[in-house]
């Protein structure tokens, strides 16, 4: 991915997003994946696909289950 793709896109799902916070990444070196990121927090991976004559771009978003805020306790049933 160039890095004018790699602008366009980032602008994209800023405008998308409503969030200045959103960077997209580029690969330390060769090979390696583009990270999508909010601030300093890496949340996903952005992807380029050709096919049939266009270009699309997707974005794969990990969640942690470490970083979900604790499961709501079901309630009790009563007899």
């Amino acid at each position: 991915m160039t890095p004018t793709d790699i602008a366009r896109v980032q602008t994209y799902l800023r405008r998308l997003l409503g969030s200045d916070r959103i960077r997209i990444v580029p690969p330390a070196r060769k090979g390696l994946s583009v990270e999508v990121a909010v601030e300093d927090e890496v949340i996903g991976t952005l992807h380029q696909d050709h096919d049939e004559g266009e270009t699309s771009y997707s974005v794969h978003l990990t969640i942690l289950e470490e970083d979900l805020p604790p499961a709501p306790k079901e309630p009790t049933k009563r007899r």
